[in-house]
């Protein structure tokens, strides 16, 4: 409650600093809102982009792997499989975007040549190598979702938090000062005129006992 503040000078120069800094932070956060927003677009693009490979990846690696199924049988893919596996190296770097840290994921090298998957070209398929090729693509395409879509939710989130602090800023801070600044002017505006009307009355005596004792 404004009536609740003494109704001071050095209250309303704390109080016109502290709309001041409020306003400056409305200011900062929106431009961070908006910096973001932008970036949060962008990746949108490019997390559709991700989605589309990924859907064009898989319909391709499923089909290879039926077709190489069908001929080659599922112990000899099974054997391919267990020759060609080994761990993904995923390097993740961080950007910062208005204080915002943003993680960067990047891939590398999935797609692995033949001998680089420890498969003899001359015991393996053509079905069966390029139905491995396939699969690396999708997994690439899976990291790359993958790395988009933490980007987006990490961004959201503080797209939502920046809005909650103007919101909460404009709406209610801002406000509560602009209001005690009105309370405590108009106080000391009373004071001031109760003041000059006291220092009127006094002239008024004092003329008075002039006039009576001359």
């Amino acid at each position: 409650m404004a009536e609740l503040i003494s109704p001071t000078r050095m209250n309303l120069l704390q109080r016109t600093n502290q709309l001041q800094v409020a306003q400056q932070g409305v200011d900062l956060l929106k431009r961070k809102r908006d910096a973001l927003v932008a970036d949060f677009f962008k990746i949108v693009r490019e997390a559709l982009a991700a989605r589309e490979r990924l859907t064009a990846a898989a319909r391709q690696a499923y089909v290879f792997l039926s077709l190489a199924k069908a001929v080659e049988g599922k112990e000899a893919l099974e054997a391919a499989a267990n020759a060609s596996r080994r761990d993904v190296l995923v390097d993740i770097e961080i950007r910062s975007v208005w204080g915002t840290k943003i993680p960067e994921v990047s891939v590398q090298g999935v797609r692995r040549a033949v001998l680089a998957r420890g498969h003899n070209p001359t015991a393996t398929s053509a079905r069966t190598i390029e139905s491995a090729a396939q699969f690396e693509e999708l997994v690439e395409a899976i990291l790359q979702v993958a790395a988009t879509e933490t980007k987006l939710k990490k961004i959201g989130e503080e797209i939502k938090k920046a809005t909650r602090r103007v919101n909460a800023l404009e709406q209610v801070v801002v406000p509560r000062i602009r209001g005690e600044i009105r309370y405590i002017a108009a106080v000391l505006e009373q004071r001031a005129r109760e003041d000059v009307f006291r220092l009127k009355r006094i002239k008024k005596k004092l003329e008075a006992k002039e006039r009576a004792s001359a």
